[in-house]
């Protein structure tokens, strides 16, 4: 059951200018929360941290990522109002962020793409050049088993402390349907114009991890390239979980990228 009108689950932090967090695919807003609340407490800004549909505590829509874009951007009107936001997305967040400024450019007043979705489909995301990971002995010790291949795959920075810290937030992940995300996968995972996204605005910042054997980083460069002025960061000793496997690198970042951003007020 998909409902057409829906305000997605927010839990927020701070006071501020509205700053909003969108996570990777299948993760809710805790999990979002884990990785950006140590670099950003203390920021200044107002975080939202959203459940995207069939996540935690929101409910699923048509499982199409145009209707999980379109669901995003009515929350945002709802919590926002008139003001224009800034917009952290990791993976699929980075990638309906993307969707949300084609469509309506005045919402957004700055994005931070990490390890983002640009290629949304396996088969046409770029991967070359992607290095290998050097594993520390013992570093998936303290994972649980059924995580254990995904960790292999999905973490670049091989180490046990990065390990631990992807694993204590994964457990903070609340429920999934699970049903309705492999529908929104399989059938609908490709928004429709993907192929004629924009370049970014100049708020923009991209950081990629040159150990990503998920989405790569060579898309994200291109994208990047097609603005005058967004940034692109490309950390070697980074996978697609990048701001759990090195915190500190990511919080100087972000911080820096926040700093450029001006949010205003914008017509309905």
């Amino acid at each position: 059951c998909f409902t057409h009108a829906v305000g997605l689950f927010a839990k927020e932090y701070g006071e501020g200018p509205p700053l909003v967090l969108l996570p990777w695919f299948g993760l809710d807003h805790s999990v979002m929360a884990a990785a950006c609340e140590p670099a950003l407490a203390g920021s200044g800004w107002r975080r939202m941290y959203l459940d995207l549909p069939g996540t935690g505590n929101s409910d699923p829509v048509e499982p199409r990522s145009d209707a999980v874009a379109d669901a995003v951007a009515e929350t945002v009107n709802d919590l926002a109002g008139p003001s224009s936001v800034a917009v952290v997305g990791c993976s699929y967040g980075g990638y309906l962020a993307c969707a949300m400024a084609q469509r309506n450019p005045g919402m957004i007043a700055g994005m931070l793409m990490v390890c983002s979705g640009v290629r949304i489909l396996p088969g046409d995301r770029d991967l070359t050049g992607v290095l290998p990971s050097a594993p520390e002995p013992g570093w998936l010790h303290d994972v649980p088993e059924q995580l254990r291949e995904h960790f292999d795959l999905a973490v670049g920075c091989q180490t046990k402390a990065a390990a631990d810290r992807l694993s204590a937030a994964l457990e903070l992940n609340g429920p999934s349907d699970r049903q309705y995300l492999k529908m929104l996968r399989a059938t609908g995972y490709q928004v429709t114009d993907e192929r004629s996204m924009l370049a970014l605005m100049p708020t923009a910042s991209v950081i990629a991890g040159r150990r990503d054997r998920i989405v790569g980083y060579r898309d994200q460069f291109d994208l990047a390239a097609r603005s005058r002025s967004a940034d692109y960061t490309c950390l070697d000793d980074a996978g697609h979980y990048l701001p759990f496997e090195q915190p500190a690198r990511f919080r100087t970042l972000a911080l820096d990228w926040l700093a450029r951003c001006h949010p205003s007020r914008r017509s309905r």
